[in-house]
């Protein structure tokens, strides 16, 4: 819509731009005199807009967006051209207007964001519980979280502080709902014995790949928020990138729930901190990559409030993160304790059944490492061994357990149990 007195600035500047435009008189009896409607490559939007703000259109001016299937028109090829190679080398993306249009529509109403999320949890749940890697990935699909996460950002950049504080009121209500909804089903399973009685969700390879969060998880969680943000930024589709914010949130929670519903407190603080640092790390990933891309307020002057909010914003996350990661550095670190000490355990085993008894093999190895939290010490050694049947049970776990306690470090209680192996 062009305000009256602005008609042949706004025609020129379209002119100087090389745009077709048609240009109809307004007989409504407002404040403006035309309607001037022109077709833009993608690119193109934001420079053209900002051409014209620069002759008088400001934000408060009537302006639609919509998206043209098809121009023919020479015109509209060169000017297509010529911001494909400017975004190209520039790295262009849509413009500010689009970009908040599309983070609003991505969030959802907050009826059917409860309800796909409850949905998500529960099919989750119930994936992990059935060891089902895709029953699990199904659960993903339907996941709406991609939405608060992305609103969040964005309103933080462009400075508007309704759709920052909804991105965030959705996200920590999208996660509440999920663990809840997980919970309830758990506990329902397990009430009415529709799971095995005895049970252990910690033997299911779905459920503990959840328990020790290393820092990986933090990799996992910024590709999310930069495969996120740049597929609102390019005006992709974002319903596969929602999978996989979805994979960095939904089956974490759906662990949590199931801890809490079987008593596992191990598994629910290990979950937990896996969803903690995923949602912070998708919105410090998808934050920064806005500020770098160059998205700011309208108005200028709003652009310190913006840079202020922006850094208060980062550094709160950034902090929390690296609080989080002291959790994730001593489960990366325990985790690599138990494997070598496992090796050393098991180097130190074959050698001592060696100089014993050449007729002896180790046939399996278990370690037991106490504690809930890291680090852990070995507490517990069981080491199955094949003999010829005259060896007696005493002797060999007299000597392991002084090559096991010698080769670690640490007074542990050796279990040997021995299999008569007989050769003919």
């Amino acid at each position: 819509m062009i305000p009256a007195g602005k008609r042949a600035a706004v025609i020129r500047a379209l002119d100087d731009e090389g745009v077709d435009y048609v240009v109809t008189d307004e007989t409504s009896g407002r404040e403006y005199t035309a309607v001037a409607t022109f077709p833009l490559p993608t690119a193109a939007v934001e420079p053209v807009l900002e051409r014209l703000r620069e002759v008088g259109i400001d934000e408060s001016t009537y302006t639609v967006i919509v998206a043209a299937e098809t121009v023919i028109s020479r015109r509209f090829e060169a000017l297509e051209d010529e911001y494909a190679e400017e975004a190209e080398h520039a790295g262009k993306h849509i413009s500010r207007e689009e970009l908040q249009a599309k983070a609003d529509d991505l969030a959802s109403g907050i009826r059917t964001y409860v309800l796909m999320t409850v949905i998500s949890a529960v099919i989750a749940t119930a994936g992990l519980l059935l060891n089902s890697p895709a029953t699990v990935v199904g659960s993903m699909v339907i996941a709406p979280l991609i939405g608060p996460a992305m609103s969040a950002a964005v309103g933080t950049v462009v400075d508007d502080e309704e759709m920052f504080r909804r991105g965030v009121r959705m996200q920590v209500l999208g996660v509440a709902v999920a663990i809840a909804a997980a919970t309830l089903f758990a506990f329902a399973l397990r009430w009415l014995a529709l799971v095995p009685p005895g049970l252990d969700p910690l033997d299911l390879a779905e459920v503990s790949e959840r328990l020790a969060p290393n820092v990986l998880v933090l990799v996992v969680a910024i590709g999310a928020g930069l495969a996120g943000i740049i597929s609102l930024m390019t005006g992709v589709s974002a319903a596969l990138v929602g999978v996989m914010i979805a994979v960095a949130l939904i089956p974490p929670a759906a662990a949590v729930g199931i801890g809490i519903a079987f008593q596992i407190p191990r598994l629910v603080i290990g979950a937990g901190v896996i969803v903690a640092v995923n949602v912070l790390s998708i919105n410090l990933s998808a934050l920064v990559t806005l500020w770098y891309e160059g998205y700011r307020p309208q108005r200028w002057f709003r652009e310190d409030d913006a840079r202020a909010a922006f850094l208060k914003r980062a550094a709160i996350l950034v902090a929390a993160i690296a609080v989080l990661s002291v959790f994730l550095g001593g489960v990366t670190y325990d985790s690599y304790v138990a494997s070598t000490t496992e090796a050393d355990i098991r180097t130190a085993v074959g050698d001592e059944l060696d100089a014993i008894n050449p007729g002896m093999e180790l046939i399996e190895l278990e370690v037991d490492r106490g504690g809930t939290l890291p680090p852990r010490n070995t507490e517990r050694v069981v080491v199955t061994v094949g003999a010829p049947p005259d060896v007696g049970a005493e002797t060999v776990a007299r000597a392991l357990d002084q090559r096991i306690e010698s080769a670690i470090g640490e007074d542990v209680q050796v279990e040997v149990r021995l299999v008569a192996v007989s050769r003919a």
